[in-house]
């Protein structure tokens, strides 16, 4: 089968830094499917992992966490999927990746593609939905029946911005604000469903301060973490919650006891990576979305088709991603 992998953690301006390979379709045992690939999605995990994670041995390393297609074959033990189902999912952090004509993934943490979007339009969602997803309910418990409450998202423009935002509006009663800093990024948000959108280049405590906005309850980190934490502990209300998904190099969580603030890390892969007795729980928000979507509830955050799966135009959006100003998610279809 064709794939895109790497051997060597390069910048993106070398062409080695992924290449187009050919590797033997995997097969399908167990509680996994085997998925022919119809599109996948990029994200900053991609090109994190390819700057930084080193190969071991003399393997090739494919990466990518976002796809939809068409299940081909299915283990001894799987009970959810059939042959000629079409899923999607954001897979686990510890396999072979998206970037691939085949892929093996549990039947967990896949669920049941939108049937209303295409391929490409649904293979933006999987990770930052589920990331989303999580972060709101599984680790902030947020008040979805409080309309006293709000929330502040920092970074809200981006791929799991986009979809923790609309997930917000319409499954919770809070008073939502994003942060962006340009006017397409602000008009976005505001489309999206956010009631305030305020500028991150700009203390937040004066951007609060300048739009009369009362302290949130609730504040998600998407970016920039390390450079927000003063202000974040300034503005957020006392016995606040606050979650975060980034790296910061540094955290120093001391200034939130004052507050008696509670932090919580999201990181989507954890129930596959440990294989928690709530895995299963992947699948079921996945297909919650899927209903979300199918019945106009939330829409696709697509930014951007660049094209065929190969590693020029991968190169290119990881390019593109590493620059910071991407708009929802970049996608690429068939091979």
């Amino acid at each position: 089968m064709k794939a895109i992998g790497y051997k060597e953690n390069l910048p993106i301006e070398d062409k080695n830094s992924l290449q187009d390979i050919e590797l033997k379709t995997p097969k399908a045992t167990g509680r996994d499917i085997l998925v022919e690939i119809k599109a996948i999605s990029v994200n900053p995990a991609d090109y994190k992992v390819r700057a930084g994670m080193p190969v071991e041995g003399d393997d090739w390393k494919v990466i990518g966490w976002d796809a939809t297609g068409i299940v081909k074959e299915v283990g001894d033990e799987v009970s959810l999927f059939n042959v000629g189902d079409e899923v999607w999912y954001a897979g686990d952090f510890t396999r072979q990746g998206s970037y691939a004509q085949y892929q093996v993934v549990d039947e967990r943490i896949v669920g049941k593609k939108p049937s209303s979007l295409s391929f490409p339009e649904a293979a933006a969602l999987p990770l930052t939905s589920l990331t989303a997803y999580e972060m709101l309910f599984d680790r902030l418990q947020v008040s979805k029946d409080d309309a006293s409450k709000s929330i502040l998202v920092i970074g809200a423009a981006g791929g799991v911005g986009s979809i923790l935002v609309q997930l917000a509006k319409k499954l919770t009663k809070l008073n939502i604000i994003g942060t962006a800093s340009r006017e397409e990024t602000t008009a976005w948000l505001k489309d999206l469903g956010a009631d305030a959108v305020i500028n991150h280049r700009n203390k937040l405590s004066e951007e609060f301060e300048k739009y009369n906005l009362a302290a949130p309850d609730y504040i998600v980190s998407l970016n920039a973490t390390e450079q927000h934490a003063d202000e974040i502990v300034k503005v957020i209300k006392p016995q606040g919650r606050f979650g975060f998904i980034d790296d910061p190099k540094t955290f120093n969580i001391m200034p939130f006891k004052l507050k008696s603030v509670s932090t919580h890390w999201e990181f989507m892969f954890t129930r596959s990576m440990f294989q928690t007795e709530d895995m299963i729980e992947q699948h079921n928000i996945l297909n919650k979305v899927s209903e979300l979507i199918d019945n106009g509830t939330i829409k696709t955050t697509l930014g951007e088709n660049f094209g065929v799966i190969n590693a020029e135009n991968l190169r290119k959006a990881h390019a593109f991603l590493e620059t910071g100003k991407a708009k929802g998610k970049i996608v690429l279809e068939g091979f």
